[in-house]
C-alpha cells in the first residue's frame, strides 16, 4: 500500500475503506472485537509517547491464534497496514496506529499456558504481563529476570517487541538473553517459529532478529521464556557522591574490578529529588548523583561482593554509603528508581523520556552534555541510568500544550542522542526507534545499512504492511535531514500527527 494515501485521502474514502475492512475482518472475529467509532478508538491513538497521536480506522481485539491468523490474511488481502499493540507502555511511538490500518490489540492472549520447573521454562501468550511471569513461577523457586520499570503492566510480546531490559540486566541480559522461543505469523498470516527450546535450532537462527523488531516483521502470540532460580538473599548499596564524575568513574571502576552486580543504577539531584518527594525511598537529597549497587546470591557470595563494592564505591569518592539491613529497605531504595518516571509526571505536564546508550567511560560527559543542553533548550531534564550497561533515559520536562516547547523538547532529544552516537554509543537502548527517533537513524547507520534493514523486512513482509513507517528510515527522509543539518537547522516530525 502506498503511505502517501495517508495525506490524500477525504473523508468519504477513509468512510468506505473503514466500512471495507469492517466488513472483511467481520467475517472472522465477532461482532465485540471490532471497534470503529471515534470514541472507541481514541484509546488506541497512541502509545506512552503521548507528543504524536493517530487514530486508527478499526481496532479489532480477537481471542484465538485462528482468529489473528485470518484477520492477517484479510489484511493483507485489502493491502490494509497492521499495527500489533500489547498494553500501550512503549515510549517510541511504536504502536501509533497507521490512518488508513488495523491496530491489532492482542491484550486478550493472557494466559500461562506452561510452566516447567524441570527444564526452568514458562510458555506465556504474547499478553501476559511481565510481572506475572515471575507470579507464577515463584511457588517453583523460580523467576523472570527482566524487570522493566512498567512490568506491572508492560506485556512479554511487547518486551519481545522492543528487547526490554531492566535495572537486573547487567547480570542477567535482556529480553534477547532470557527467551528460547517465539511463535506468531507473518503479514500473510503464515504460521512461523523463531528459535526452539532445545539446545540449536535448524537453519538460520532468526530469534535474535525478530527480538526487538518493533512489530515490523511478524506478529507475535506465544513466548517461551527462560527462568531462573531467585537468590536467596540480595542486598543493595545506595552511595552518594558529590560530583557527576565521580558517581560515573565508580561505575567503571566496579566493574574494573571484576564484580558485575545484580543491578548498577544512576540518578541524578533532579531525579532523586522528583522521587523522594513521591515514593520518600530514603535517598540522599544533598548529592549531585547517588548509585545503586545490587548483590544477590548466597549469603556468604553477598556479604563478600558487598564488602568489595563498598570498597570500590569509597575509593572512587563515595561521600555516604548504606546497605539495606533487610528486604523491607531494599525495596524502598528500588521503589523511587522504579517510580522515577511516575514521579517526573507530578512535575511536569508532560516529559519525553530518551534511551540512548553510551560507554559507560563517557557516563559524566553525557550527563555534563545534557546539563549544558538545558540551558541552550531552556528545558529541565532528570536523569536515570541503566549505569551498569550505559543505558540512558533522560527525561526532558515540557509542556505539550506549548508548540514551542514540544518542539525544542524534539531538538533537545535529537541532541541527547546524536552526542551520544559521536560518543560512541548508540541512539536506542531498549525503548526501540518507532517514530521518535527516525531522524536520529539517519546519523547513526549510512543509506547502505538503511537499506539493508529495509531488504531484511522486505523478506518478511513484502508489501511494506505489518507497523509501516517506524524504525528505518526512508533515504529521503535521511537525506532531507542531512540538508537540515548543513543549513544549521533540524527537521522534527512535521509529517506526525501531534496533540
Amino acid at each position: 500500500m502506498n503511505t502517501d494515501r495517508i495525506a490524500t485521502a477525504t473523508p468519504s474514502e477513509r468512510a468506505r475503506r473503514q466500512a471495507q475492512i469492517v466488513q472483511a475482518l467481520g467475517a472472522h472475529v465477532p461482532a465485540h472485537a471490532l471497534l470503529w467509532h471515534s470514541e472507541d478508538t481514541t484509546p488506541y491513538e497512541c502509545d506512552g509517547l503521548t507528543a504524536y497521536r493517530q487514530r486508527p480506522l478499526v481496532v479489532c481485539l480477537p481471542e484465538t491464534e485462528p482468529q489473528v491468523q485470518a484477520v492477517l490474511q484479510a489484511c493483507h488481502a485489502l493491502e490494509v497496514p497492521v499495527v500489533a499493540r500489547g498494553a500501550g507502555t512503549g515510549l517510541s511511538g511504536g504502536a501509533m496506529p497507521h490512518a488508513l490500518g488495523v491496530v491489532l490489540s492482542l491484550a486478550k492472549f493472557n494466559r500461562i499456558l506452561q510452566v516447567d520447573a524441570y527444564s526452568r521454562t514458562a510458555v506465556v501468550q504474547c499478553g501476559v504481563r511481565n510481572l506475572a511471569i515471575s507470579e507464577a513461577a515463584a511457588p517453583y523457586g523460580l523467576y523472570y529476570a527482566p524487570d522493566p520499570s512498567s512490568q506491572i503492566a508492560c506485556t512479554i510480546g511487547g518486551n519481545v517487541a522492543e528487547n526490554s531490559g531492566g535495572v537486573h540486566c547487567l547480570k542477567y541480559g535482556l529480553t534477547v538473553h532470557n527467551v528460547l522461543e517465539v511463535k506468531g505469523f507473518t503479514m500473510a498470516g503464515e504460521p512461523v517459529t523463531f528459535g526452539s527450546q532445545a539446545l540449536d535450532t535448524p537453519g538460520y537462527d532468526l530469534l535474535a532478529a525478530v527480538i526487538g523488531s518493533e512489530g515490523m516483521l511478524a506478529v507475535v502470540t506465544e513466548v517461551t521464556v527462560r527462568l531462573i532460580p531467585k537468590p536467596q538473599l540480595a542486598r543493595c548499596i545506595m552511595a552518594s557522591f558529590d560530583d557527576v564524575r565521580k558517581a560515573g568513574a565508580a561505575v567503571a571502576a566496579v566493574i574494573a574490578a571484576g564484580i558485575i552486580p545484580a543491578g548498577l543504577e544512576m540518578m541524578d539531584k533532579p531525579m532523586t529529588a522528583a522521587v523522594e518527594d513521591f515514593v520518600q525511598a530514603g535517598y540522599d537529597l544533598t548529592a549531585e548523583a547517588i548509585l545503586l549497587c545490587e548483590s544477590d546470591g548466597t549469603p556468604e557470595e553477598v556479604a563478600e561482593e558487598i564488602e568489595r563494592m563498598s570498597a570500590v564505591l569509597r575509593d572512587a569518592g563515595a561521600t555516604a554509603i548504606t546497605v539495606s539491613e533487610n528486604e523491607a529497605e531494599r525495596l524502598r531504595f528500588w521503589s523511587g528508581r522504579k517510580n522515577a518516571f511516575p514521579a517526573s509526571g507530578r512535575i511536569s505536564p508532560d516529559y519525553m523520556c530518551m534511551d540512548s546508550t553510551i560507554p559507560r567511560k563517557r557516563l559524566a560527559d553525557i550527563l555534563l552534555a545534557i546539563q549544558a543542553m538545558e540551558q541552550k533548550y531552556q528545558l529541565r531534564c532528570a536523569n536515570v541510568f541503566h549505569a551498569g550497561d550505559g543505558n540512558l533515559h533522560p527525561l526532558i520536562l515540557f509542556d505539550a500544550n506549548d508548540a514551542d516547547q514540544l518542539h525544542r523538547c524534539e531538538l533537545f532529544g535529537a541532541d541527547i542522542l546524536e552526542t551520544s552516537v559521536a560518543m560512541g554509543g548508540t541512539v536506542t537502548g531498549e525503548h526501540g526507534v518507532g517514530v521518535e527517533k527516525l531522524n536520529s537513524m539517519c546519523t547513526q547507520f549510512s543509506a547502505e545499512e538503511n537499506a539493508q534493514m529495509f531488504a531484511l523486512k522486505a523478506a518478511f513482509d513484502p508489501l511494506g504492511l505489518l507497523n509501516p513507517g517506524k524504525v528505518i528510515p526512508t533515504l529521503n527522509r535521511c537525506a532531507e535531514y542531512g540538508k537540515m543539518l548543513v543549513r544549521g537547522g533540524q527537521i522534527s516530525h512535521p509529517d506526525l500527527p501531534r496533540f
